[in-house]
């Protein structure tokens, strides 16, 4: 069985890629409501959830074939999301509004895409411990408390650079995914 420590860790690592994307988020928004914070926070807590079931439930089996390629779906998605980002810095009117990453399949990419070594953990978890629920459950409140924090520090962060922000947070997702991407060699 695995301590509180033990799972507190792991759930603060997993966490860090959405804080990351969280933080970049929260520099491109001009405005950034309640609703886009929680949607955002809901939705990598809810992915970083599911994740290590779909993991433990899938077995170690199973583990070998995506070890082969998650690290190449996770930097094309950030890595996509990232030129997204600093495509419409450079294009978009001073004025305008960056979109929102917290809706449609934006939302949905970044919330697989951050939430995929939350798999990996699954197919750990069931090698290891006899229960998943609980790690889960703590891997998924904490993810979406980092991504609710990143999200605020990002905002308050876009307040005191005086360049574009986009420009850091396309660099940020591209910075995510690549850490993941060779991380996928060690």
């Amino acid at each position: 069985m695995m301590s509180g420590l033990e799972i507190g860790a792991i759930a603060v690592s997993l966490g860090l890629d959405a804080f990351s994307v969280a933080v970049a988020f929260g520099m491109c928004r001009k405005v950034c409501l309640l609703g886009e914070r929680v949607r955002l926070s809901l939705s990598f807590g809810l992915f970083q959830f599911f994740m290590p079931l779909l993991g433990f439930f899938a077995g170690a089996r199973v583990s070998a074939l995506f070890d082969t390629f998650d690290h190449w779906v996770v930097l094309a998605i950030l890595g996509t999301l990232g030129t997204k980002m600093l495509y419409e810095a450079f294009r978009r009117k001073s004025d305008e509004q960056f979109p929102d990453l917290s809706r449609g399949i934006p939302l949905l990419l970044a919330s697989f895409a951050t939430s995929f070594d939350a798999l990996a953990v699954g197919f750990s978890f069931a090698l290891l411990v006899r229960t998943i629920f609980f790690p889960a459950l703590v891997i998924g409140i904490v993810a979406s408390t980092m991504t609710y924090l990143g999200v605020s520090l990002g905002h308050r962060l876009r307040r005191e650079i005086a360049f574009q922000p986009e420009v850091i947070g396309g660099i940020a997702l591209w910075a995510v995914g690549v850490k993941i991407f060779l991380e996928g060699f060690l």
